[in-house]
């Protein structure tokens, strides 16, 4: 397999290959490619282990390190996923948060290892991108009270 000449190095403990086959079971054009296993012993591994996992999420390649517990994910990187409807932004985030991830706020959410996701309904970049100010700090302020983005509530707001 050749590598994409640039692509997202993401740090697991020691499940990068579950977390890959989660978000190509999860999102359109996401699919696990080559899993290689470590060549001899390493700090946080036995030869044999899964070292690295290539993996597509979302048409954006990522590699997959099974690096051990030094270092844990944080909200300094996010996926950032434009969903079109309530139903898209309902089945990614329910998949996320439904499989021992978290809620968080203003459509933010973490994976069970860890990983953000914004979950960003195309109507919320619409609605506080609004020419007109007021309507864009109406959608804003709705927005900032929310876990899960509500679309109906945003368009809402934005009608006032």
């Amino acid at each position: 397999m050749k590598p994409a000449r640039n692509s997202i190095c993401l740090w697991y403990d020691r499940d990068a290959e579950e977390a890959a086959r989660f978000y190509a079971e999860t999102f359109p054009d996401s699919s696990v490619g080559a899993v290689y296993r470590a060549p001899a012993d390493f700090p946080s591994g036995k030869k044999g282990d899964v070292l690295t996992v290539w993996f597509t999420v979302l048409g954006i390649p990522c590699l997959g390190l099974n690096g051990g517990p030094a270092f844990e994910h944080s909200e300094a990187f996010s996926f950032q996923v434009a969903t079109v409807d309530q139903a898209e932004t309902d089945r990614y985030w329910n998949a996320i948060v439904g499989n021992g991830g978290e809620e968080s706020v203003c459509g933010w959410c973490k994976d069970k290892w860890g990983l953000s996701w914004q979950i960003t309904p195309v109507a919320l970049t619409e609605a506080i991108a609004d020419p007109d100010p007021a309507a864009a700090q109406r959608a804003f302020e709705a927005m900032m009270q929310m876990k899960k983005i509500d679309v109906a509530a945003i368009e809402a707001a934005r009608r006032g």
